[in-house]
This record gives structure tokens, C-alpha cells and sequence, in this order.
């Protein structure tokens, strides 16, 4: 199932909102997975080193600690493709 998020399009005239649901394809969302991968394997990388010049024995830890704070961007840029999506398609 592809990922969507629905975002608010003001109606020009109304005080109400119109929610428009926007949906990534399979190839899109697959694109961002494929691209958050390998980042974070480079941040996992940089996580570890990070965690190397701690210099205790605690370095698998620190470094999933690290890791799991910053690869936690897959669906932000999920969300941030379909905002793209959305401001395409209804841009005044």
C-alpha cells in the first residue's frame, strides 16, 4: 500500500478546508527508501566513530543511541515528497 498524507487546501470564498489526499507511488516511495538506506548507513557509520572518541567500552550503545536520533527521517521525507506533491498540483 502506497504511503499518502492528506494536507488542507483553502477553497476561495469558503471558511472551510478541503482535504486532499496525496499518495506516493511505488516508485517514488521506493526511491526514498532506497535513498534513506544508504544515508543511514553513512550516518551509522558516522555514529560509530562518534562513539568511538567517547573512548569507553560502551561504543555499540552510544552509537545505536546516535543512530536511532538521527536515521528517524523516513517518513519526514515521505511526507515531505507528497507536500511537494500537493503544492504542485494546488499552487494558486
Amino acid at each position: 500500500m502506497a504511503f499518502s498524507k492528506a494536507f488542507p487546501r483553502q477553497i476561495k470564498g469558503s471558511s472551510y478546508s478541503v482535504w486532499e489526499e496525496i499518495s506516493l507511488t511505488d516508485e517514488e516511495e521506493m526511491k526514498i527508501e532506497e535513498d534513506a538506506r544508504k544515508e543511514n548507513i553513512k550516518l551509522l557509520m558516522q555514529c560509530i566513530n562518534d562513539a568511538k572518541t567517547v573512548g569507553n567500552d560502551q561504543v555499540v550503545p552510544i552509537a545505536l543511541a546516535l543512530f536511532e536520533k538521527r536515521a528517524s527521517h523516513v517518513v519526514f521525507l515521505k511526507e515531505s515528497k507528497c507536500k511537494e506533491k500537493f503544492d504542485k498540483m494546488f499552487k494558486d
